[in-house]
């Protein structure tokens, strides 16, 4: 990870901490494993196994920041399973690779002075920079087999569809919509919200 991939990372994730870095790196180690570059449209895909509520956030950060995959491309999802751990697809080549932090290099982590003041409420940005900097120095600095697990390449058929451009008005509401995301009902071509109002509606009627 390069001083000029940090800079571009913190940027986008807003705060300076270990995790995001590791997430970086994870997924910069998953990309060499699969020889692909960051996507640039939907080349890659991601499912990514953390949750929130904890560092996990800050790590699927980085690894968006090194994929390229984002929630407004639409290849990255969150099974929330609070594990540090993704998968990376290669759509094209139909082949994967997961990765994850090792179990004691996860454990120890937590025991470090930067989560102890999360502990305490303190927010990231917060914490001084003499506790956060030697974290991320280490992080960015230290060998992957310290703290990483990579398995092997594997095949993975990964469903692709071409994207949808065609809209139409919700006759409940008026709004438009993709017409992937219009339902018939009696009201006629409705958008979700609204056939959800509609079938709840329904429910009640029925009691």
């Amino acid at each position: 990870m390069t001083a000029e991939e940090f800079e571009m990372a913190l940027a986008f994730h807003g705060h300076k901490c270990p995790a995001m870095p590791l997430g970086f790196r994870a997924a910069q180690a998953a990309m060499h494993a699969l020889g692909v570059k960051r996507a640039q449209d939907k080349e890659l895909h991601v499912i990514s196994e953390t949750g929130k509520g904890h560092a996990a956030g800050c790590f699927l950060d980085g690894v968006m920041s090194a994929t390229g995959c984002t929630y407004g491309k639409s290849n990255i999802e969150k099974r929330y399973y609070n594990k540090m751990a993704f998968t990376l697809i290669d759509v094209k080549a139909g082949y994967s690779v997961r990765v994850r932090l090792k179990d004691e290099f996860f454990g120890n982590m937590l025991n470090s002075p930067f989560v102890a003041q999360r502990k305490q409420g303190v927010a990231p940005q917060d914490i001084p920079a003499e506790v956060t900097d030697p974290l991320v120095n280490k992080v960015m600095s230290m060998p992957e087999e310290i703290f990483l697990e990579t398995g092997p390449k594997e095949r993975f058929e990964f469903p692709r569809g071409k994207g949808c451009f065609d809209t139409g008005l919700c006759a409940k509401c008026g709004e438009r919509v993709f017409v992937d995301k219009l339902f018939d009902s009696k009201a006629g071509r409705v958008c979700v919200p609204c056939q959800e109002k509609l079938a709840g509606h329904a429910a009640t009627s029925c009691c």
